[in-house]
């Protein structure tokens, strides 16, 4: 492995253990504000890391607003000291109440939700004006996904106008998170990407000729972050998540993001040598994202020829010329193709910092629900 994934003392690590970089972890930081060209449009993501920690990082940077996808997140982000969170999930059922929570919890922090539907959105202004307060909320646009939020036109200029002249909702704008758009090719990216963006932009104007206000436009994750950091537009606000750690599956998906380095990944122990050809690592599916297809979840920067040949809940058998190399209690890193999901099956990571241990930090925003 490559010096920056050096642990001096790794018996000092449970397995499998999730281990976080912080030099790594603060370049990536770095990367994501170059990219933007400052931090004046950066709302990034928390649904990787959920940690207080590296939300701290990121406001001790200048770093003002910041995306989440649940309520824990939002909190999480709170106490770290961000000011302005923006909640990019449609408040529906219990989570209209919390709303109202979150609100009397955090008054000093500017609240934005997301939402695609009449009724759920009336019934989110009657919570919060009944409450004395109110709520911002960008309008949820379906960029080409088809997973939540509306097509640009009739249906969703009434709703933004419902939104508009609610009492208790403020207009914030617009979600467009177009996450399917993730092709290897850079160019093929930003002309998919602006097949959807050029008539979105016709539609705000139309908004605007309206009367109805469109403060921002908050757009995208990782794979088109470099695209949308491109652009030039005076709402834009860019919403990157997973380059703070990054992992293997952009690392080979998208070459252009050559900027940010993985810097969190699993330490796994071999726990049998069940064959002469087999070695059993301890990174089962308990603690490694299983939505890659199997024998992809994982990439072993030492053992390049393995094949990964079966993984259980505990397990994951891999098959190598070099498994004579391998003995059971040794061990080795595992770059995580998916990290998001891989980070919300660990409680803890362990810090290192130029090889030595330094510090445990909690993902605390893995649970659905903190205090509010």
């Amino acid at each position: 492995m490559e010096d920056c994934y050096r642990i001096d003392d790794p018996n000092r690590i449970l397995s499998p253990g999730l281990v976080l970089f912080r030099e790594l972890v603060e370049a990536n930081t770095d990367a994501m504000i170059e990219v933007a060209g400052g931090i004046e449009r950066l709302r990034p993501h928390c649904k990787t890391h959920k940690m207080r920690e590296v939300a701290e990082m990121q406001v001790a940077r200048g770093i003002t607003k910041h995306k989440a996808a649940t309520f824990a997140e939002a909190e999480m982000l709170a106490q770290a000291g961000a000011k302005d969170v923006f909640l990019a999930y449609n408040i529906v059922g219990p989570n209209i109440a919390r709303v109202v929570a979150y609100r009397k919890a955090f008054p000093d922090v500017r609240l934005s939700v997301t939402g695609d539907d009449v009724t759920c959105l009336d019934q989110l202004a009657r919570a919060v004006s009944d409450a004395g307060t109110d709520v911002d909320v960008f309008l949820d646009i379906d960029p080409g996904r088809n997973r939540t939020g509306l097509r640009v036109g009739e249906r969703a200029r009434l709703l933004y106008r419902q939104i508009v002249d609610a009492k208790g909702l403020n207009p914030a704008g617009f979600h467009f998170y177009d996450g399917h758009q993730h092709h290897s090719s850079l160019e093929q990216r930003k002309a998919a990407i602006r097949s959807e963006w050029e008539p979105m932009l016709v539609f705000r104007n139309t908004l605007e000729g309206e009367g109805m206000p469109v403060p921002a436009i908050v757009c995208g994750g990782t794979p088109q972050f470099p695209v949308y950091a491109s652009l030039r537009d005076r709402a834009l606000e860019l919403s990157p998540g997973t380059c703070i750690f990054h992992d293997a599956g952009y690392g080979e998906k998208c070459p252009d993001l050559e900027m940010f380095r993985p810097a969190v990944l699993v330490l796994t122990r071999v726990m049998s040598r069940p064959t002469e050809n087999r070695v059993t690592f301890d990174v089962g599916t308990k603690a490694v994202a299983s939505d890659p297809p199997m024998g992809t979840r994982v990439v072993l920067p030492e053992i390049p020829d393995a094949e990964q040949v079966l993984q259980n809940e505990e397990h994951l058998v891999v098959e190598t010329a070099l498994a004579d190399e391998w003995k059971p209690g040794d061990h080795t890193l595992a770059i995580p193709r998916h990290i998001c999901p891989t980070v919300a099956l660990h409680r803890q990571v362990t810090v290192v910092s130029e090889g030595q241990i330094v510090d445990e930090w909690d993902v605390v925003a893995r649970d659905r629900l903190l205090t509010v």
